[in-house]
């Protein structure tokens, strides 16, 4: 005599052993896309470190810039071609 298979409620013809198998094909399928979209999340992670210190050499170098430009701008001969400028310009 063959073997029987006790058949699922409601699911003629599939033994329960293969809805078990089902769900656990299922369930890997599952982990490994959850496992792919973390790996994604975090690599996409690691590049925002990155673009804190890429503002944060940016402005350092507005601010040197400005440093210079403020020197520059104090300058007796810059100061004076800027105030002829203005003159010029309001007629005076």
């Amino acid at each position: 005599m063959g073997r029987t298979t006790r058949q699922a409620p409601g699911h003629p013809g599939r033994s329960r052993s293969a809805r078990a198998r089902t769900a656990v094909g299922r369930s890997r399928t599952v982990v490994a896309s959850t496992a792919a979209r973390l790996r994604a999340v975090h690599a996409r992670a690691g590049d925002a470190g990155m673009a804190t210190a890429e503002y944060a050499i940016a402005t350092l170098a507005a601010v040197g810039f400005a440093g210079v430009l403020v020197v520059v701008l104090k300058g007796n001969e810059v100061k004076s071609l800027l105030t002829g400028i203005v003159r010029q310009a309001l007629g005076g």
